[in-house]
């Protein structure tokens, strides 16, 4: 395909600093004070200002499709849009680079553009006509063209088809040839309005971002009409496309070929009969029931931004601060406000694994309200809904982030399952695959290890286990009484291997240090250098020594055979989930019949990490 003929975009090397093309443009703007009412290049600044808010048109609807929890039920492909089809569509605004180059050169070929007014209805009478009898004709047999042609569907469209779920980003994800043509017919309706002396700014502004719309709109994978104006005004069926309309030229190909007006399908014989059947089934809306969820919580107001709906690349990648976030933080912070004074969990993401769904609900609260006092019945009231909600649902599993197992909060998930008795959904804390994970980080032939947080539900664990292994473990704790309890819990022969601390000054010789408290500079200064810190504590301590290494929190790569995931999981690796996530997985997939809540099961942690490797997880 590359070796074709405007078959590759001419800066697809360049990266980011393609946009360094509209530099020309931006400059003159900039030098000749477009801004003013008098300057003569003032159609330059209309003219960004105009693909500005094209590109904004598609991601508005992009934000729209990724919205689970407003439209899941009016999905129309109900798989997941992956990764791979993510990077395919990463430069899905080529097209606007294209022709904004192509509006540039008609304003200087034809200076009277330089010149319209601001309105002219005559010219939107004029725009439609042209719509209908040029452009919806001219754009159907050109694209029936695209595919009957085996050289032009291989060379070109195969590319815009190779994406599995539509989406708004799709329909700029084409050809330079393709993008060019269409680019040319939607340029006819106003070219004429203007050859007629009817021409107009605000023509050009409604009729291109509509033009967008609908396109956006057609491949949003959501039906957003109801079925019941076309059953009641059947003409409309030939007048306007529905997103049912065009996924189904897109699973089908040979079928629903027209731009926005079905007619031209009817006239040339390519409407597929169920077209209407299928929109109507699909704007009924029907749920998924999931058999899986991760009921996750959502970091700080930045990390809200990290979610496929509010920008879908930047939810692709690990999670970290970008300085283009910063003009979005007081929308944010807004919002965090209106779901604190008023939300309930919601739906933010979902894949595949094994022909069964998964996804990730959020509780509608911020990691600082956790450690609010007067917010602690508040967060266990909205966990318990979203659990009653996915009992009610027929869900099978339940796994709890990071705070909402807390064991201050709820004792790991305990109060839910102790008040809840006759639950049928599995309620999950994870955090015996947590403690698997950071066990087998630890290095063999290690015999000693410093160990912070050691009273908590998974310092326990980890130090109960390590006596077993005859490994020494230094725990650090003021509370002698707390000790004594564990080491009642080590067998007598082990007992031994367990130690109290009570300064970091005792682990200044030792190089293994699992954190599971925050540690601040001064007491990660005690660590002899090439200490490496495994930590489990919330949030992640900070690496201030440059001579030591830092794990992150414990994780556990997904499966090679799970299916439409394309959002990481906070700053972890593609395909990474956290600890208590997988350890949800895996109870799902092994059956298990039990909660995991409370206390850990130390002898349960070599079972559950062979599991965790028989079903493909593997550590991150």
């Amino acid at each position: 395909m590359g070796s074709a003929v405007l078959a590759s975009w001419p800066w697809d090397n360049l990266g980011f600093y393609k946009y360094v093309l509209y530099g020309p443009l931006v400059g003159k703007a900039l030098a000749s004070r477009a801004w003013e009412s008098a300057s003569p290049d003032r159609w330059i600044l209309l003219l960004l200002v105009l693909f500005g808010l094209r590109a904004l048109t598609y991601q508005l609807w992009s934000s729209f499709s990724n919205m689970l929890f407003a439209n899941r039920r009016r999905r129309i492909i109900r798989d997941g849009v992956d990764f791979d089809q993510i990077d395919k569509e990463w430069d899905w605004d080529n097209f606007l680079m294209l022709q904004i180059l192509m509006a540039a050169t008609a304003f200087y070929a034809f200076p009277t553009l330089r010149s319209l007014p601001l309105w002219d209805a005559r010219g939107l009478a004029v725009a439609a006509l042209l719509h209908v009898a040029v452009t919806e004709p001219l754009f159907y047999a050109a694209h029936r063209a695209f595919h009957h042609s085996g050289h032009l569907y291989a060379c070109y469209h195969s590319l815009h088809h190779s994406s599995k779920v539509p989406q708004p980003f799709t329909a700029g994800f084409a050809t330079p040839l393709e993008q060019t043509v269409l680019g040319v017919l939607m340029a006819a309706p106003l070219a004429g309005a203007c050859a007629a002396g009817f021409g107009s700014i605000a023509l050009a502004f409604v009729y291109v971002l509509g033009f967008d719309f609908l396109r956006a709109m057609g491949h949003c994978n959501v039906e957003v009409f109801p079925s019941g104006p076309f059953r009641a005004l059947p003409v409309l069926r030939y007048l306007i496309y529905t997103p049912t309309y065009h996924t189904i030229h897109h699973t089908k190909r040979e079928a629903n070929f027209c731009l926005f007006m079905p007619l031209f399908d009817l006239l040339g014989g390519t409407l597929d009969d169920q077209s209407w059947e299928l929109q109507k089934q699909t704007s009924a809306g029907v749920d998924e029931v999931p058999d899986f969820v991760f009921l996750a919580h959502v970091v700080d107001v930045m990390q809200s931004l990290h979610v496929p709906f509010v920008l879908r690349t930047f939810a692709s990648t690990p999670f970290c601060v970008q300085l283009f976030l910063l003009p979005m933080w007081p929308f944010a912070f807004l919002v965090m406000l209106a779901m604190w004074a008023c939300s309930k969990t919601f739906v933010i993401n979902c894949y595949n694994l094994r022909g069964r769904l998964h996804q990730i609900w959020a509780v509608p609260r911020y990691g600082f309200q956790y450690f609010l006092p007067f917010a602690k019945d508040g967060i266990n009231k909205q966990i318990e809904l979203a659990i009653l909600r996915a009992d009610k649902m027929g869900v099978k599993v339940l796994s709890l982030a990071a705070l909402n197992k807390n064991e201050a909060l709820n004792g790991g998930g305990t109060l839910f399952v102790n008040k809840l008795p006759d639950l049928r959904v599995r309620v999950v804390h994870g955090n015996t695959l947590t403690a698997a994970v950071i066990l087998n980080e630890i290095p063999k032939g290690t015999t000693e290890v410093f160990l912070t947080g050691a009273t908590s539900k998974l310092g326990r664990a980890i130090a109960l286990y390590l006596c077993k292994k005859q490994i020494r473990v230094m725990m650090m704790t003021l509370s002698t009484e707390r000790f004594q309890k564990i080491q009642r819990e080590a067998p007598a022969e082990f007992q031994q291997y367990l130690v109290q601390v009570t300064k970091y000054r005792s682990a200044q010789h030792c190089k293994t240090w699992i954190v599971g408290k925050w540690l601040s500079p001064r007491e990660q200064r005690w660590a002899p250098s090439g200490t490496h810190f495994h930590q489990f504590v919330v949030p992640p301590i900070i690496g201030f020594r440059r001579d030591c290494t830092y794990g992150k929190l414990a994780a556990m790569r997904l499966p090679k055979d799970v299916q439409g995931l394309g959002a990481c999981e906070y700053s972890l690796e593609r395909g990474v989930v956290h600890a208590c996530h997988a350890g949800g997985v895996v109870h799902f997939l092994e059956g298990y019949t039990h909660h995991e809540v409370g206390a850990i099961d130390v002898d349960r942690i070599d079972v559950v990490w062979e599991a965790a490797l028989k079903h493909g997880l593997r550590p991150a």
